[in-house]
């Protein structure tokens, strides 16, 4: 994260001794990222968190599903609506796509999930409908339909939903982070960035657990890239009484996504709103279009040579894709191997039009995506030769 943060108790000094009422020294643990070389916060725990009873090999449904190659080459529809309900918001994740760098799954759910760590990668869950309270060792936000919850590697957390909740999961082989370019040299969000620290949401006060449950052994859900394991802590991982730093969980929701207005029409680099390894996360608001009289208002044809092309539809109408089948719910793949753009008749009906009103979520890949079986499970076969209508 770009800016520093003090939650909870800790003491005036970093390492020095921080006592518990009861006379007995509170633990640390450092968080840190890439060999301790960037961004860190520390905690303040009442017990070891170190200290573990017992683990065991867990079942991996997720990683079971596995994937193909989109093979033959085609542009694809998933309809996510399709796919079966229930579970939570960590074992429920159902695989739409993914490779080396990122898996993307739906996830739509109602219960809440175990205690989960990953400590492969970070994620960001977009809630596309519903509420659900993300508890942490950093404490709990409340996020709603719209929000980004970003979840930094290693975070021990849990989700409990508000009734049922959809979700796009965005699991991460490394860091997710606002674009560099938005940041100065110090991490201060820079004025021509579509967003600032004023529309982040973080952990206001640690979320202490109490009583028996307090010192309980508890079972936490590691993934690792060696696959899932149940890992049982000696007391319960929420026993933080304050941190510090500039590494933790924190919401930014789509709809204070700032978008650029050009007189024609903008190119997706303009809609980027976070950086992970070999990917980038861009948002599409609502927005006026383009000003110049005789633009063009929705996308051309286009086709970038270097990324895969995933586009999650949630909220609004989707002027360019009428007559496609998209509509919300729907996710979109467009591979590097192929020219896409609006559909025949789009772009004269688009003329003169001056807003939009779509709302949607867009994955770029730097290598190619595989077809989960989730994907796969929910695809709409006819939407290759939806151009050639």
């Amino acid at each position: 994260m770009p800016y520093y943060r003090a939650v909870g108790e800790i003491p005036r000094k970093r390492h020095t001794v921080f006592r518990r009422p009861d006379g007995g020294i509170y633990a640390e643990e450092l968080m840190g990222e890439e060999g301790f070389s960037s961004d860190s916060s520390l905690l303040y725990h009442r017990y070891l968190p170190s200290a573990i009873v017992k683990t065991e090999p867990a079942d991996d449904a997720v990683a079971a599903a596995g994937t193909t190659e989109n093979s033959p080459l085609a542009p694809r529809h998933f309809r996510t609506r399709d796919l079966a309900s229930g579970g939570d918001l960590v074992a429920g994740r159902q695989l739409l796509a993914g490779n080396d760098d990122v898996w993307l799954s739906l996830a739509a759910v109602n219960q809440p999930s175990e205690l989960y760590r990953n400590s492969v990668g970070d994620e960001t869950v977009y809630l596309q409908s519903g509420s659900a309270r993300f508890e942490s060792t950093y404490g709990a936000l409340e996020a709603g339909e719209g929000d980004y919850v970003t979840v930094p590697t290693g975070t021990i957390h849990r989700w409990v939903p508000h009734g049922d909740v959809t979700a796009l999961v965005i699991e991460a082989s490394g860091h997710i982070r606002p674009p560099r370019r938005y940041l100065s040299a110090y991490g201060q969000f820079l004025e021509h960035a579509p967003y600032c620290e004023r529309d982040l949401r973080a952990p206001t006060q640690p979320w202490t657990v109490e009583g028996p449950e307090a010192e309980a052994a508890t079972p936490v859900l590691v993934r690792t890239r060696g696959g899932l394991t149940r890992m049982t802590f000696a007391h319960h991982p929420f026993d933080v009484v304050g941190w510090d730093g500039c590494l933790y969980p924190y919401a930014f929701n789509i709809a204070d996504f700032e978008p650029i207005v050009k007189r024609t029409h903008a190119p997706p680099p303009v809609h980027q709103t976070f950086e992970g390894p070999n990917f980038v996360i861009c948002s599409f608001c609502p927005r006026p279009l383009d000003f110049h009289p005789d633009a063009v208002p929705i996308p051309y044809n286009h086709h970038n040579v270097d990324s895969d092309e995933f586009m999650y539809y949630v909220d609004g109408d989707y002027a360019a894709r009428k007559g496609s089948g998209i509509g919300i719910g729907s996710v979109s793949l467009h591979p590097a191997g192929f020219t896409h753009g609006p559909q025949p008749g789009a772009v004269e009906d688009a003329l003169g039009a001056q807003q939009t009103s779509e709302t949607a979520v867009m994955i770029d890949t730097f290598r190619p995506l595989r077809l989960g079986d989730a994907g796969r499970a929910c695809e709409d076969a006819s939407y290759a030769w939806t151009w050639a209508r």
